[in-house]
């Protein structure tokens, strides 16, 4: 939603004056912006984010901050208010040394009438932050029994106590220092004579080439009035003149559209979208509507259950990853990075993300972006790995944050499921209180999860809900990360339990909602937080740059179970991100296969919240790290991929057609000696029929000798290509001879770089990487012997003329070999 109010109001965005509660510490602050941004800039903290300064910074959440700013009020008298949302968290606002507001939650919008405080000329506001600490601590005494959280995910206490995100107070992927300011809305407004609240929309009778838009405004004003209200939908445009009472009045009025354009997922069809605008003579409101149709199929089957996504009839298979904030501090990230961000995901050919719980309700136009990208967005309220309090004004402040995002969001077309919390069925199991009283616990789960349940219904009754993630069922408490019958599962025994990556082959998710393998972040993302001293995976700075306890072991354990370990730090790090692509690519590529059994793959997670080793695809800034490239090819629409056997006897192609037409697939099957040889095996052609799986061919292992790989290239009768490789057995078991590569570099006319690689042998893992930021057409592929690629390199800005950007390369040989 864009509001856009008119009139007299009061922007009081911009400069502001930073001091810390006891006097200590004084700045200037940037609002909407955070406050350890504000200190950094001003020199009083180094960079949090850079070499071990994160436990230099600690202090900052332990201190109350205090903002200040004056503005003028030429008029004060009216009904004048104070507009705020953002807010984060446990503050009071002053107005001239008057409390005119009191909040504790960042996921509401707070506004106060400030009409008796105002006077002519100059005012003062300040805003009183406590610290989150301090209040969480305070909170969890007032309980009536202990609510515990997840110490490893949340280093920093007490975090469950407070509506604000959780992984503010750490996360395995999170720098832990309590951020705190204002992100969003701040002005003084005047009602003449009316606001508008909300405005819902409600499709209805999506049958015989006509759909009805029925948009509910909420008007607010502060006595009865007669106003002129306006409904428009792209060209229609229809008054109405109001007579509304004080407080919140109804209007109701309905388009009929025929013949609708529909909004489709991204690569099932258009993104189409209608202008819908509210106004008063005061006040505009627009939003982008998608027609489209939703449910969530949950069937009971011989497995289990579906767990199946419809859209206008059509089953939609989820290829996405999960959405974690865009930057640990408000004030480092922007919506052009964020743009950036979902970018990448729609060119991996993902069709979903999923909003996770332990991080904010997004911006409005984060949605209008994934409305028209062709996101669907799998909505998690902002509940994540902990146990919370079930007392009166605990859920009484979560029903408000409910009502008042479901209102705020439910209009967007890429919301398609709103989910109640994070893993908070499981958090029952992980702490010594929940487990010696469970139905303690449990009640007070079944409490908070009715009070967000039952606020979607009577916000949004047309929403599709799902109580938890994952989760077996409704009313269904069992173990969903390792039953995969029914509802989404979270995958995690690969990583968590250091199973092999063959192991993602034991089960078979109806929907996988969470599985990931960690890597480490790019070696010019590493050099932007260490110094050449530090490049050790077991320095103290690469270490703190590692918040998943005994990650950094895991991912050198994976490596001596499937490679010949690294000659130095930077092929470390190069090979961490091809051993992630791999595990999750074992499993994305079985799953799709067991479509339609499985109608869903979200994998953990597709960006960073600082420079740190986690599972991301998309490194700190948005670079993309090796697995994306590995995704975009194992996402595509139609794909070809190898699934042995259980026993390893034979191995399948499977064909995978997420199209609505009959795919005729032709591949080249053919061996790959280890001196870079192809050797010709046979051609095969296989049709796949539409939204379906199937085996193109099946090969005895046999057939592959040990000293060799077996290898693909394929094309799609709709013009789909690709290739890959499959070795039976282990990369460390492979006598690998000199790939002996060469690169060559030239500028293209647009500002882009032409790199030619060539491989005079074999050549798995081709990786280029530069100091200067910026996207390749292609990385992590395969040459055999005589091969070359032609890869375009574009960097993220400009470069002066006549600079060649420098480029390392790397390969699976060179990566190992210390010749």
């Amino acid at each position: 939603m864009h509001d856009n109010v008119r009139g007299g109001d009061i922007d009081l965005q911009g400069e502001w004056t930073l001091a810390s509660g006891d006097g200590d510490h004084h700045g200037l602050i940037e609002l909407p912006g955070d406050v350890h941004s504000a200190l950094a800039r001003e020199g009083i903290i180094p960079d949090p984010y850079y070499g071990m300064n994160e436990r230099e910074v600690q202090w900052v959440a332990e201190q109350d901050w205090i903002v200040e700013r004056r503005f003028i009020v030429s008029d004060p008298g009216g009904d004048w208010y104070l507009d705020i949302d953002q807010l984060d968290t446990v503050a009071i606002v002053f107005i001239n040394d008057v409390a005119v507001l009191s909040a504790d939650n960042c996921f509401r919008r707070y506004r106060s009438a400030v009409d008796h405080v105002l006077v002519p000329g100059e005012n003062l506001i300040r805003i009183h932050f406590q610290s989150s600490l301090i209040a969480g601590a305070e909170r969890q005494a007032r309980q009536p029994f202990y609510v515990p959280y997840h110490k490893g995910n949340s280093p920093l206490p007490h975090g469950n106590m407070l509506r604000k995100p959780q992984c503010h107070f750490g996360w395995d992927w999170n720098i832990a220092i309590a951020p705190l300011g204002l992100y969003g809305t701040l002005s003084l407004k005047r009602l003449d004579p009316a606001r508008i609240e909300h405005v819902e929309t409600e499709q209805a009778h999506h049958a015989d080439g006509r759909v009805e838009l029925k948009v509910t405004a909420t008007i607010h004003s502060g006595e009865p009035a007669v106003v002129p209200l306006h409904f428009t939908l792209d060209t229609e445009r229809v008054r109405l003149d109001v007579g509304i009472s004080a407080g919140d009045t109804r209007v109701v009025h309905v388009f009929e559209i025929e013949n609708p354009r529909l909004w489709w997922p991204a690569g099932s069809g258009e993104q189409a979208l209608y202008t819908l605008t509210v106004d008063l003579p005061t006040e505009t409101v627009t939003r982008q509507i998608g027609l489209r149709t939703v449910e969530l199929l949950t069937d009971p089957d011989e497995a289990g259950s579906r767990f199946a996504l419809k859209v206008n009839g059509r089953e939609i298979f989820c290829r996405g990853a999960n959405w974690i904030p865009a930057d640990a501090l408000f004030s480092r990230s922007s919506q052009e990075k964020t743009t950036d961000l979902l970018n990448s995901a729609v060119a991996a050919h993902m069709n979903m993300i999923r909003v996770w719980g332990g991080g904010f309700y997004e911006a409005d136009w984060f949605y209008d972006l994934c409305d028209r990208l062709g996101l669907m967005v799998w909505q998690d309220f902002m509940f994540a790995c902990n146990l919370y309090p079930c007392s009166e004004d605990f859920l009484d402040n979560v029903a408000q944050e409910v009502d008042y995002q479901v209102r705020r969001l439910s209009s967007h077309a890429s919301i398609v499921l709103w989910c109640g919390d994070n893993e908070l069925v499981g958090a029952l199991t992980w702490f010594p209180e929940s487990i010696a009283n469970r139905d303690r616990y449990l009640v007070a789960y079944d409490r908070l999860n009715r009070t967000i349940e039952q606020g979607v219904k009577r916000a949004f009754p047309q929403g599709i809900w799902w109580p938890s993630s994952p989760a077996s069922g409704y009313l269904d408490y069992g173990d969903a990360w390792h039953a995969d019958g029914s509802g989404d599962m979270h995958y995690w025994s690969v990583w968590h339990e250091n199973k092999s990556f063959d192991n993602y082959r034991t089960v078979k998710p109806r929907f996988c909602s969470e599985f990931g393998f960690q890597s480490y972040t790019s070696l010019p993302v590493i050099e932007t937080f260490a110094d050449k001293g530090d490049m050790n995976i077991a320095s103290p700075v690469i270490e703190l740059h590692q918040k998943n306890a005994g990650g950094n072991e895991r991912i050198a354990g994976t490596m001596f179970r499937y490679f010949r370990f690294p000659k130095d730090f930077a092929n470390f790090v190069y090979l961490s991100q091809i051993q992630q692509g791999l595990a999750i690519k074992t499993a994305v590529e079985y799953w799709r296969s067991l479509k339609p059994h499985c109608m869903g793959t979200i994998y953990w997670q597709l960006n960073d919240t600082w420079p740190v080793a986690s599972w991301s695809s998309l490194d700190y800034g948005g670079s993309w790290k090796a697995m994306h490239y590995m995704v975009r090819r194992f996402f595509q629409p139609v794909a070809v991929a190898a699934i042995p056997s259980e026993d390893g006897a034979t191995i399948a192609l499977s064909m995978v057609n997420d199209t609505l037409d009959t795919m005729t697939i032709d591949a080249n099957l053919f061996l790959l000696t280890l001196s870079g040889d192809r050797i010709p095996l046979k051609s095969v052609q296989g049709d796949c029929g539409p939204d379906a799986a199937d085996v193109l061919v099946t090969l005895d292992a046999s057939e592959i000798p040990a000293d060799g790989l077996f290898a693909w290239s394929f094309i799609a009768s709709n013009g789909m290509s690709g290739e890959g490789h499959y070795v039976h057995g282990t990369y460390k078991a492979l006598a690998l001879e000199p790939s002996r590569l060469e690169t060559t570099v030239a500028p293209t006319v647009d500002g882009s770089f032409e790199i030619t690689v060539k491989a005079h042998g074999l050549a798995l893992f081709v990786m280029l990487e530069s100091a200067t930021p910026g996207r390749y057409s292609d990385n992590a592929f395969d040459l055999s012997a005589g091969e070359s690629r032609r890869i375009i390199f574009t960097p993220q800005t400009a470069l002066p003329a006549g600079e060649l950007p420098e480029f390392r390369i790397y390969d699976l040989y060179t990566c190992q070999s210390v010749d």
